[in-house]
């Protein structure tokens, strides 16, 4: 199939080098430069013009955040009746619901498929996909998306997807900053972090947040990036916004991402999500 990557961040390129490794064909389309160009180490071709998804049978979406996808939308016009778009970035119910149905207007059919796995699982192809849209949308996209990963039926309404992974980001929101203080709590206790870390994450109280970024929360705050702080802002900003419009209560998460602010405003935004545990200092 021709297909057509938008956005080719840390997880983008991962996901789309996977696509072009079982022989799709693809072009890339992401604005920075420096990721074109690592794009261009990987062996994948990419541009900055969303012109060059006319063309494509298949458009994936990893833009970060829904103001980059309603902008999106907007620039593109005179797409192909019949093209497919799979919308995988965590953009939340109502704006991926408003996107498909302008893109629908084109006689474009969505798939909403986010993912949840980060950049690890994303080099192996191996994500968990939760795909929602019409049997036949989804079924056409399948080629693609199992490149990716693993493709777990969401529903047959656009936005189900996206509700499926506000659950998930809840729970990774809440961890990854139970975590953050769990370990915080060790150091405070007069322990090694290191040691008590090896100790409890194989526990009842272990986590895959906690040994996923554990590690890096202890390596200080130059670490690796995998996952920006800012991104966690905008996931715990979509979960809160999201259980306010069914007015659910979720006071856990609200004090996640009162963490993940605070993070931000201290200047850690750009760091690794893990660096929310300078919160506690």
């Amino acid at each position: 199939m021709n297909v057509a990557f938008v956005g080719l961040g840390a997880i983008g390129l991962p996901m789309a080098v996977q696509i072009q490794r079982v022989g799709h064909r693809v072009i890339g389309i992401e604005l920075s430069e420096a990721s074109r160009e690592r794009a261009a180490v990987e062996g994948l071709e990419a541009v900055a013009e969303w012109q060059a998804l006319i063309d494509a049978d298949v458009v994936v979406v990893m833009v970060a955040t829904p103001a980059q996808l309603a902008s999106l939308v907007s620039q593109c016009s005179g797409l192909r009746a019949g093209q497919h778009w799979i919308v995988m970035s965590t953009v939340g119910p109502a704006c991926v619901r408003e996107q498909a149905s302008r893109l629908q207007a084109q006689g474009v059919q969505v798939v909403d498929a986010p993912v949840t796995g980060g950049v690890a699982r994303a080099l192996t192809g191996s994500l968990l996909i939760f795909a929602a849209g019409t049997a036949e949308a989804v079924a056409c996209c399948e080629p693609v998306l199992q490149a990716m990963g693993e493709v777990k039926n969401a529903g047959v309404q656009v936005g189900d997807g996206q509700a499926i992974k506000v659950v998930n980001q809840h729970l990774c929101s809440v961890h990854l900053v139970a975590a953050a203080e769990a370990l915080s709590l060790a150091r405070a206790l007069g322990l090694q972090p290191e040691q008590v870390l090896e100790l409890v994450e194989k526990g009842a109280g272990g986590s895959w947040m906690l040994s996923d970024r554990g590690p890096r929360m202890l390596e200080g705050t130059d670490t690796r990036v995998t996952s920006m702080v800012d991104i966690f802002v905008k996931d715990s900003g979509l979960v809160a916004e999201a259980a306010q419009a069914c007015q659910a209560a979720v006071p856990l998460l609200d004090t996640a991402h009162a963490r993940f602010q605070a993070a931000a405003a201290a200047g850690l935004g750009q760091r690794d999500d893990s660096r929310v545990i300078e919160t506690w200092r």
